[in-house]
């Protein structure tokens, strides 16, 4: 028996009480419904929608299938590139630049304009590395970057050189020994 509530050696009683069980579930179901009908509403809105149903179709292989998986993702046949079929599992996803989301005309009028997407535009298949709160080389930097490595290089020298130079300089409080009245004994143990 792999339900332990509802397990009976006799199956005459097994069933009444699986049937019981179901029937208060009804009840608690109906009672919440009625508290609280929006809860109702958001599961039967969020049931469609598995993992399976968004998971890329096999690899296209002719003419025919590469075509339909071109419309599938809304381009054009000519720009349908699918990923390699090397078993990484992207089937017929198409395989996008490598263009950083920074990278993409900020003044365009996007319909999400804060990811700089469009309705019904493919992610790339490794959207979390461009992002644009990732790392993203699409403009070209200010100054070459050997100047910033010298810039860098030079503030640590510049660091170090200055604590190995002040290494010898100690910084503290100056004060003297500590001095008593008179030389010899300066504490006793003795109760007065």
């Amino acid at each position: 028996c792999h339900n332990l509530t509802f397990c009976s050696k006799d199956p005459a009683k097994s069933g009444p009480a699986k049937m019981a069980a179901l029937i208060k579930g009804l009840k608690l179901a109906s009672q919440i419904q009625s508290k609280n009908p929006a809860l109702f509403a958001l599961a039967v809105r969020n049931a469609h929608g598995w993992n399976k149903d968004f998971k890329p179709a096999k690899f296209p292989e002719t003419d025919k299938e590469r075509e339909a998986a071109a419309r599938k993702y809304g381009l054009h046949p000519a720009e349908y590139q699918p990923y390699p079929n090397d078993g990484l599992g992207y089937g017929d996803y198409p395989k996008l630049a490598d263009t950083p989301v920074e990278a993409r005309d900020p003044y365009y009028p996007y319909d999400f304009p804060e990811l700089k997407r469009n309705l019904h535009e493919p992610l790339h298949a490794e959207s979390d590395l461009w992002g644009e709160n990732m790392y993203g080389s699409a403009e070209r930097t200010r100054f070459p970057m050997r100047t910033y490595w010298l810039a860098f290089l030079g503030v640590m020298a510049g660091c170090l050189g200055l604590y190995y130079w002040l290494e010898d300089y100690k910084m503290f409080r100056p004060v003297l020994a500590k001095q008593y009245a008179r030389d010899g004994k300066h504490y006793t143990f003795d109760a007065k």
